[in-house]
Parts: C-alpha cells; structure tokens; sequence
C-alpha cells in the first residue's frame, strides 16, 4: 500500500472513529523544545522514523522549524534543507504516511513532491496565503490549528472570554475557508492547539471540553506530549518528566472523541491508546485474546 493510499485508509478510519491514530513527533530542528537537535542528519531521523513505526505511529509528522514558544523562524530554504531529504529518506525507505508540519507553501510543496501525503500548519493556512492551493491542487490532507499570535510571541499573556467557543468558532471559519478554496472536507483535521498561545488554563479548559471540537465532524488531533501544561500541573517538572501527565491527557482525549494524538512517546501512548479505545470505542484488536503486543521492550 502506498503513502497516498495509506492516508486516505487512516482518514477514514478516523472519521469513523474506529481507533485512535498516533501521529509520531520527527523533529529536525536544532532547538526544539524536547527533541532538538537529536535527529539533524538524515540516517539519524531514519532510524528514528522506523523505531516510532515500530512502536505503533500511524502518521510521522517531520517539522524544520521549532514552534516552541520564542522560537525564532527560519527560511524557507533551510527548513526545506532540513526537512525534504529527510522526508525522501522515510517515504522510499519505509512508505509510511508522512506529514509535513510547516507553514510555508514552498516548502510544503517540495515535501509533497518528495513524497508527503499531509500539511500540518499551526497557522491553519493563514501563513502563506499560497498554501491553501497548494494543498488543494496537490490533494493531500490538511491539519488545520488553532494558535492565537505567532511562536515568538504566542506566550505573550493570550487572553481569551471562552477559550473554547473562541477556537471551536476559529477552527469551523478556518475549515470552511479551506473548503471553499478546493479542499476536499474528508482531506480536513482539526487541532484546537493544545499550548500555542493559552496559559495552562485555557489548556486545560480545552482538553475538559473536547468533545465541542469533535462535534464540528471532522477528525480532531491533540498535541499534548510533554508539554508545559503539563510540567505546571505537575508542581514543575520538566519535559523529560511529563511522560505520565501526557498519558492521562491522552486518555481523557480518548474518551471524548479525539481521533489522533500527535505524540514524542509512541510506545507509551500506543499502549494508552489501546486500553482507552477498548473502553471508549470497543475496538475489537485491544480485547481479543492473541491480540499482538505492542513493543514489550526497549529503552
């Protein structure tokens, strides 16, 4: 099955609620805040590649520029440099789906070329007014988020009235926006932006009522992993600490509906995953006695 056809089997499935996809974080970047700078050469994010698909990723998401909060942007030339062979390297070597997260049109173009079946923008295609057309042109799916401001300054005391109302109204404009510029709806996720331009407050008031996103029918993703949120809930900890806080998040996201979580933890979250669904949706594979486990070891 090719990465094409394979995206368009997860989609389904994810409209369907049939089972929780996992999206696995490749980042590519220097200075991301808790992978940066682990996978810059091309053999070292291969591997990694095919250890998330190991450990159970649906989708690998492959970004060149951090969007943690201060992050400074980068050209579209070196995200592209960062970011295209790579993509190349993962598709010819492993044909899984693989999703560009970038906000340039270029760039997005060159990854798709290369073999990317997916644009994930935080701007929700507001960065580059070409990237719609880029995507509709090119037929890949879309991930459209929520972000109030830009990395570098999205942390800059966001305020909201409802957080939740305010992005649910955001994400319904932006999609339809998206529509009407040749974006199939079946092509369209949305991701209410877990971290990007909310205190841990309005975080939190988000994950508590998910299920507003998930009546909007599109597939919703939720990007939790390790994030601060979470590390302040936790009385400070830092990222290489919030492993169990992202468990319980994805749980709760589970259970109202959410249908992919993009996620640093493959392993740990395909096993949440798995136990939530068979609550949650009743998805036969975690119940059936013989079921196959999901990477009993490794460090």
């Amino acid at each position: 099955m090719t990465a094409a056809s394979q995206i368009d089997t997860l989609l389904g499935a994810a409209r369907r609620g049939e089972r929780t996809l996992l999206m696995g974080v490749l980042n590519v970047t220097p200075d991301s805040f808790y992978d940066g700078g682990r996978y810059l050469r091309e053999e070292d994010a291969l591997r990694h590649a095919e250890r998330l698909l190991e450990e159970g990723a649906d989708i690998l998401d492959v970004g060149g520029e951090s969007s943690r909060p201060g992050a400074e942007s980068v050209s579209v030339e070196e995200e592209a440099a960062r970011t295209v062979g790579v993509v190349r390297c993962i598709v010819a070597a492993t044909q899984a789906p693989v999703s560009i997260d970038t906000t340039k049109a270029e760039v997005a173009m060159r990854a798709i070329e290369a073999g990317a079946t997916m644009v994930n923008d935080i701007t929700a295609l507001t960065g580059d007014e070409a990237m719609a057309r880029v995507a509709a042109q090119t037929g890949v799916a879309v991930c459209i988020m929520h972000m109030q401001g830009r990395p570098r300054t999205m942390q800059c005391n966001p305020t909201y009235r409802d957080v939740v109302s305010e992005v649910r109204d955001y994400l319904a404009e932006r999609a339809e926006t998206a529509m009407q510029a040749g974006i199939q709806r079946d092509r369209i996720v949305l991701d209410p932006g877990f971290g990007f331009g909310k205190r841990a407050v309005h975080n939190l008031e988000i994950v508590r009522r998910l299920h507003r996103f998930v009546e909007l029918g599109f597939p919703v993703l939720l990007g939790p992993s390790r994030k601060s949120t979470i590390g302040e809930v936790l009385g400070g900890l830092p990222p290489e600490e919030r492993l169990e806080g992202t468990a319980a998040i994805a749980a709760l996201a589970i259970s109202q509906g959410v249908a992919i979580l993009r996620v640093h933890d493959v392993r740990a979250m395909a096993r949440v995953a798995r136990v939530a669904d068979a609550v949650v949706r009743g998805w036969p594979p975690a119940v059936q006695p013989g079921a196959s486990p999901i990477v009993s070891s490794g460090g």
